[in-house]
């Protein structure tokens, strides 16, 4: 009873791989109104939201070996999807001047708070955990 129990749930593990695979195409986009290319950032700035926040909010995703494998890849696309949602970094120049402020404001007190990135993408990406003192770097020159 359990082996066929066990040979059911690993034929079911290997159809799941199949169905429903998470979208990684790059649709067209201007590449001269992402957030990092209108800001003209410094290097110290650049590489934090490479690390910490371009895979999820941008274009520029570096999916790594588990998001090809179900029902991880299923987790990934949706936080990934909910991320550009919120705010794609790629599309920054897209922004109304407005939304532009109010978005600035939102990552301030995400890098002044810790609340972004998130736990459970660090826990992983353990090279996207940001020192205290670097975030408080990001929020002042995002302040200016």
């Amino acid at each position: 009873m359990k082996k066929k129990i066990l040979i059911g749930l690993a034929v079911l593990f290997v159809i799941s791989q199949f169905i429903n695979r998470i979208d990684k195409t790059v649709p067209d986009y201007d590449k001269s109104k992402d957030f990092l290319t209108m800001t003209q950032a410094p290097a110290n700035v650049v590489e934090v939201f490479k690390t910490a926040c371009y895979d999820c909010h941008s274009y520029e995703t570096r999916y790594p070996w588990y998001s090809n494998v179900a029902p991880m890849s299923w987790m990934v696309g949706h936080h990934i999807n909910e991320a550009r949602e919120e705010m794609n970094l790629s599309r920054w120049g897209e922004l109304s001047e407005e939304d532009q402020k109010e978005k600035t404001e939102d990552m301030i007190d995400a890098f002044e708070n810790g609340w972004m990135p998130l736990g459970t993408y660090t826990m992983i990406h353990r090279d996207a955990l940001i020192p205290f003192k670097k975030r408080y770097e990001i929020a002042d020159w995002l302040k200016k």
